[in-house]
């Protein structure tokens, strides 16, 4: 048995004939295209499955294989044999083939004992009998597929008849529609025709009525003539009888000269009763004017009185306010004097400030001058020491130079600041002048408002100022001004209770017995000491205003480190031009060698040959 089932094979091999005892071949599922010329070589092939290959057309050597029992392909597919005779089974395929070759034909019953015998007589009959039941049960098999087969190639044969028997009603219908579509179209046709015939028709019609109304147009033409010609004559007649009016209006005119001579007259007496009247009305006037001139009279009096009392309520009321506005001009005269005080305050500040300035800008110009006098006492030095070649005092008159440059930027960096902190406190002066002038009058309404009343003021000092402690200690400040307008005293606090503390207004009960008990306790030590009631004056006078900002004291001057060395300042001169004397100072080795014009051209310093960062120019004193 050999199963090749569905391995995508194209083709068997030639040596695939030499397997004389091969009796089961499947081959199903591949893409065969033919089979090999050596099939004659399967002598005991009985079953041979090439279903679902590209096979078309089988070899005339199959005749030879007598005991090929069942052969499966695709019989709608094949051309040699015809798929006819494929369908009718494997004994039709192997008759046909035999009748090809030339060979009779055989069964495989009858070539299958003989076969078996050949092929070795170890086999039982058992085995055989096994066997043959086998493709038996496989004939069965195919066969039942085989009627399947047929049964759907019948069944597909029903539904291509169906199909075209529905072609064929389809094929009528379409016929059928096509005759009503002509059927339409001449009953189209027709209507078309009769709309056409009854359009001519009206086209007659209209045309016989549009002549009707042309006559009927020129008749009433005709009549519109004779009525014109008819009003002509009217307005002929109407102008004759205007002439007629005319003549009519002249008498008419006659007669209106007559009646204007007449009303003249009448005139002349309606003025006369005109001027009578008006006399009449000028005697009631003048009553009426008498009248309102004595009404006027006793108004006036009346207004005089009342101005005079004015008068003198407003004397008193001008006494009250001169009083008032010379409160407020010694209220003025504190504040202006209070400011004033400021104002002196900060000019003191400012001198200060100023002075500081200027003790700080000259000590750091003194201290500017004394390093760059070093630094050019050492830049000689290093120039003759270089002559002298002298490494140690090199090194030391190094470490003084850097030492020099560092403390001269740090002294100028310190100039820049304090310049920076002198602008800023100026500004800062001056910010809070200007908001103190803009706010000198809201601070005087806020200290008018916050002032108790003259009187109360005057009150409150007449209280003593043993009573004013024990209220304050007791915390009951609020009520100094009720004590002040009942005038009371620590003698008449003896004298009273509870009842006349609530009378006033002392409301508190805890609060009423603290204050009587306090005065009764400063009144037995009043009795054995009566000093202690004499009332105290402050004899102290206000202190002096410090300055808001303390002088500092100015750092102590730098002191050159350098040796003292007396040199002729003619002598010293530019190491380049070896003409001028040398005005700049390199930071930050600090060298003083060159003049300003040859300084400009250099980056490295001619001595050290270091990146010079600054240029300082200086200032030779004569």
């Amino acid at each position: 048995i050999l199963n090749l089932e569905r391995n995508l094979l194209t083709s068997l091999p030639p040596s695939i004939g030499d397997l004389a005892q091969l009796q089961l071949l499947n081959v199903k599922g591949n893409r065969l295209k033919e089979l090999p010329g050596t099939v004659s070589g399967w002598r005991s092939l009985r079953a041979l499955d090439i279903s679902g290959n590209a096979v078309r057309a089988l070899p005339r050597l199959l005749a030879h294989l007598r005991s090929l029992q069942t052969l499966t392909l695709d019989a709608a597919s094949m051309t040699y044999p015809s798929p006819e005779i494929c369908s009718a089974g494997t004994e039709a395929i192997q008759q046909f083939l035999c009748k090809e070759c030339g060979i009779v034909y055989y069964p495989p019953s009858q070539c299958l004992l003989p076969t078996q015998e050949a092929d070795g007589g170890g086999t039982s009959l058992d085995e055989v009998d096994k066997t043959v039941h086998k493709y038996l049960e496989e004939e069965s098999e195919w066969q039942d597929r085989f009627l399947d087969y047929e049964k759907r190639k019948e069944k597909k044969m029903q539904e291509k008849l169906e199909f075209e028997r529905r072609l064929e009603m389809g094929q009528r219908e379409h016929a059928l529609l096509v005759q009503q579509l002509n059927s339409q179209k001449d009953e189209i046709l027709q209507t078309v025709r009769e709309e056409q015939l009854k359009l001519e028709k009206g086209l007659t019609k209209h045309q016989r009525c549009l002549e009707e109304e042309r006559l009927k147009l020129l008749q009433q033409l005709k009549q519109a003539e004779q009525g014109i010609t008819s009003r002509i004559q009217k307005l002929l007649e109407d102008n004759q009888r205007q002439k007629q009016s005319s003549d009519i209006l002249k008498s008419l005119e006659n007669e209106r000269m007559r009646l204007e001579q007449l009303t003249a007259i009448t005139q002349e007496e309606t003025e006369q009763l005109r001027r009578r009247e008006v006399a009449a009305a000028m005697q009631q006037m003048l009553a009426e004017s008498y009248k309102n001139k004595l009404l006027q009279m006793s108004y006036e009096s009346r207004r005089q009185d009342l101005i005079s009392q004015a008068c003198s309520s407003l004397a008193e009321m001008d006494q009250k306010f001169q009083q008032i506005l010379a409160w407020q001009q010694l209220d003025q005269n504190k504040a202006v004097g209070e400011i004033l005080q400021q104002i002196e305050m900060q000019k003191a500040a400012f001198e200060a400030l100023q002075v500081k300035k200027d003790l700080m800008h000259r000590q750091i110009r003194n201290q500017i001058k004394l390093i760059e006098t070093e630094l050019l006492q050492l830049t000689q030095l290093e120039l003759k020491r270089q002559e002298l070649d002298t490494e140690t005092l090199q090194e030391e008159i190094s470490e003084q130079r850097q030492a020099l440059g560092c403390l001269l930027q740090q002294l100028l960096k310190e100039k820049k600041q304090r310049e920076e902190e002198l602008q800023q406190m100026l500004l800062e002066l001056e910010k809070r002048s200007e908001t103190r002038q803009e706010n000198y009058w809201l601070i005087q309404y806020q200290r008018l408002l916050r002032q108790k009343p003259l009187s109360l003021k005057l009150q409150e000092e007449g209280l003593e100022q043993q009573l004013v402690t024990l209220l304050l200690e007791l915390s009951a400040e609020q009520y100094l001004p009720v004590f002040a307008h009942h005038r009371l005293s620590l003698r008449a606090l003896g004298t009273m209770t509870a009842r006349d503390l609530e009378k006033i207004g002392v409301a508190e009960a805890g609060l009423q017995h603290a204050i009587l008990g306090r005065a009764q306790k400063i009144l037995a030590v009043a009795n054995t000491i009566p000093e202690l009631l004499r009332t105290e004056v402050d004899t102290e006078a206000p202190a002096a205003p410090e300055p808001s900002a303390p002088l500092e004291e100015p750092p102590s001057p730098v002191v050159p480190t350098a040796p003292p060395l007396r040199w002729d300042e003619k002598k010293s001169e530019c190491v380049v031009c070896m003409e001028q004397e040398p005005q700049i100072i390199f930071l930050p080795c600090g060298h003083v060698c060159c003049c300003q014009s040859c300084c400009e051209r250099l980056q490295p310093c001619p001595l050290c040959r270091k990146d010079i960062a600054q240029r300082i120019r200086i200032f030779h004193s004569s």
